[in-house]
């Protein structure tokens, strides 16, 4: 398995998530450049949130977008009206491209769930040509998630269950600050950099937030799925109150910070003989 991330629904990974990928998407376009007669590759495509992003930000020829889960990929193709655009099921580290097919490949919000990311990277190098970029953001889950990390930590002082979560969350691969960027120039990219993208993540309440923990999205559902009846309602209730803080329900606005990594793939070295 390529994926540690636990999706049952599309709709309810929209909620949980792809909101919040689509107001990153064009911040990290931004930061990790595109350009007209471009081919792109979208690595963990989820429900297209980079993808038609892409689509938007340059005339390109071409946008490839893989992803691991079924469920998404059958609702990013159920979407596309883009000849552009192909969605296809595949690993992320084992790309099914040949060397240097595209100009960049991309991963948003993708690598921390990748056991193998080193592999990952190394293959979104093998599949850009010389001269192409490789770029993928994370979310910082230590110190830049604090709407996640007020369930994490609330579930960690509840039970041992919930500290083992907390831990495996904060620790991610990729999530510490410059481990993109270590990865990306142990994978032999040239000109590495790494940046902070913020958005905010608004809830319009606690319902909001919670539902699609409740019904089992992401890792934070993951864990509440296997809580009995008992311990769910005993969860929900102290996150809730993490949530409402003393005042009442209502909206909720959290500063969300992801790492980003771009880098270059170098020149081809040609034997001399």
């Amino acid at each position: 398995m390529t994926s540690s991330f636990n999706v049952h629904d599309a709709a309810g990974y929209e909620q949980l998530m792809g909101r919040w990928s689509r107001k990153l998407a064009p911040k990290f376009i931004d930061f990790a450049g595109i350009g007209d007669g471009e081919r792109v590759l979208d690595v963990g495509c989820g429900t297209g949130s980079l993808t038609f992003a892409l689509a938007k930000a340059a005339n390109l020829r071409e946008i490839a977008a893989i992803d691991y889960s079924p469920v998404f990929v059958a609702e990013a193709a159920r979407r596309n009206t883009d000849p552009r655009i192909k969605f296809e099921e595949a690993d992320a580290c084992a790309l099914p491209f040949d060397d240097g097919s595209f100009d960049r490949a991309f991963a948003l919000l993708v690598l921390h769930f990748v056991p193998e990311s080193g592999k990952a990277v190394a293959e979104m190098r093998r599949v850009v040509r010389s001269g192409g970029v490789v770029a993928a953001a994370v979310w910082d889950h230590l110190g830049g998630m604090p709407g996640m990390r007020m369930m994490v930590d609330t579930v960690a002082a509840l039970s041992e269950g919930g500290r083992q979560l907390r831990a495996r969350y904060c620790f991610q691969p990729m999530v510490q600050p410059e481990e993109m960027k270590r990865a990306f120039a142990a994978q032999g990219l040239m000109d590495v950099a790494e940046t902070q993208l913020m958005i905010r993540m608004d809830y319009r309440n606690f319902d909001d937030y919670w539902a699609p923990i409740a019904a089992g999205e992401g890792p934070l559902g993951k864990y509440v799925a296997v809580l009995d009846a008992e311990e769910r309602s005993r969860t929900e209730a102290a996150v809730r109150d993490a949530y409402e803080a003393g005042g009442p329900d209502g909206p909720r606005s959290f500063a969300n910070v992801a790492w980003a990594c771009r880098g270059t793939v170098p020149p081809t070295k040609v034997d001399p003989t």
